[in-house]
């Protein structure tokens, strides 16, 4: 039998993960706008190719959820989207367009630790959700605007370009597919490859005490991509439409250590590779067909433990809901675990996301859920392995 939850009506949305105020805009960007507040207001003034100025708004992040702020673009337009936390916050933006999908993701790119980017989007609806890095509370200013208007941060000098100035001409050569080197952005600046036939691509950059920021440029110093912490403090480019054959360039920053050594891989952009990276990081849920190996728990009583042996690959765990609920899910270390937690519907929805709730490294991610099946991950956030006791429990409201 469920536990009675007799505070469940005084319980506060924001500790249920969801935003307090109204303007919900439900299965916009896959469901994650679904609690999302306009950035101008409403709809009409949030407009950002139209708009006299940027729009700004305040927002209270807690326990690991994340705020979400909703904005159109009526016309394509350069757009810069950035967040400064207050005090000792660190935010991490992602930009989704509105069936869900990551545009863009960054840490650290407006200085002192705001989270910033610029790029260019076509007409549409979109989501701009900000976290806290730690997982921990955070109040956090949030600007989006268009790139000649005013910013929020002030930006990151960084230790090399981030636009090809003529520097690609005298890039280092890489090599074609299939090749790997390292050395550090003071040494290496630009690295160039050729693509000898058409193809498509991924390119990774790796050295978290350099924490690495690549951008992609093709024949004529056209930009293609850029990309900062796509797996933790490393990046990566994937390029899935063909790219010509030809010679492209790859320019290098660090904003961490520019003397620490990174190691630049370009290899063919292999779709499934890339899909099963996705779930091994926990950015997405697995399907239930049996192609990921997700372990059923079966139907959620009251509560459910399970001890888990994870390391920094996300160990996944289904569970069925009889009917609508209070969910509450904990991760709990052992031995020195620090236990990173996420938990999705069946349909891919994000319900929460954690790491280190409260004052210990423990996770935890509560929400009201309906009946239906719900996913799990559990891993390690930094380290290799170890014990992690996993912790559902189902509340009801008293009658």
């Amino acid at each position: 039998m469920a536990q009675l939850l007799r505070f469940s009506t005084a319980l506060p949305l924001a500790v249920l993960g969801f935003a307090a105020p109204a303007f919900a805009q439900d299965g916009l960007c896959g469901g994650s706008g679904s609690n999302g507040i306009w950035i101008g207001g409403d709809e009409a003034a949030s407009d950002i190719a139209t708009a006299g100025t940027y729009q700004e708004q305040m927002a209270l992040v807690l326990g690991g959820n994340e705020y979400v702020s909703l904005f159109t673009v009526s016309e394509g337009a350069d757009v810069r989207v950035e967040a400064a936390g207050r005090g000792g916050g660190d935010p991490v933006i992602d930009l989704l367009d509105a069936t869900g999908s990551v545009i863009l993701s960054d840490d650290d790119s407006g200085g002192n630790s705001a989270s910033r980017a610029e790029t260019y989007l076509d007409a549409g609806t979109y989501c701009m959700s900000v976290r806290s890095y730690d997982g921990g509370p955070m109040t956090a200013f949030v600007r989006v605007g268009r790139q000649e208007q005013e910013a929020l941060t002030e930006g990151v000098s960084y230790s090399s370009g981030g636009s090809a100035d003529g520097s690609c001409d005298e890039a280092t050569p890489l090599g074609s597919l299939g090749s790997s080197a390292s050395a550090s952005v003071v040494d290496t600046p630009y690295w160039s490859f050729t693509l000898d036939a058409p193809s498509p691509i991924s390119i990774t950059a790796e050295n978290p005490s350099a924490d690495p920021v690549i951008t992609l440029y093709g024949p004529n110093d056209n930009y293609i991509d850029d990309n900062d912490d796509f797996d933790g403090l490393n990046s990566r480019i994937d390029v899935a439409d063909t790219l010509d054959a030809g010679t492209y360039c790859i320019a290098m920053e660090a904003l961490s250590d520019e003397y620490a050594p990174i190691t630049v891989t370009v290899s063919a952009y292999d779709p499934e590779e890339a899909l099963q990276s996705l779930y091994d990081r926990g950015d997405a849920a697995p399907p239930l067909d049996g192609s990921v190996d997700v372990k059923d728990l079966g139907l959620l009583g009251s509560r459910i433990r399970e001890d888990v042996q994870a390391n920094e690959d996300v160990t996944w765990f289904s569970l069925d809901v009889a009917e609508n609920s209070l969910l509450v899910v904990e991760a709990i270390g052992g031995g020195g675990s620090d236990p990173w937690l996420v938990v999705y519907d069946d349909l891919g929805r994000q319900i929460g996301q954690n790491d280190d709730y409260g004052d210990g490294l423990d996770s935890l991610v509560m929400g009201r859920v309906e009946q239906g099946t719900y996913i799990i991950g559990v891993r390690q956030f930094s380290n290799d392995r170890g014990l992690i006791r996993l912790l559902a429990e189902r509340y009801v409201r008293a009658e």
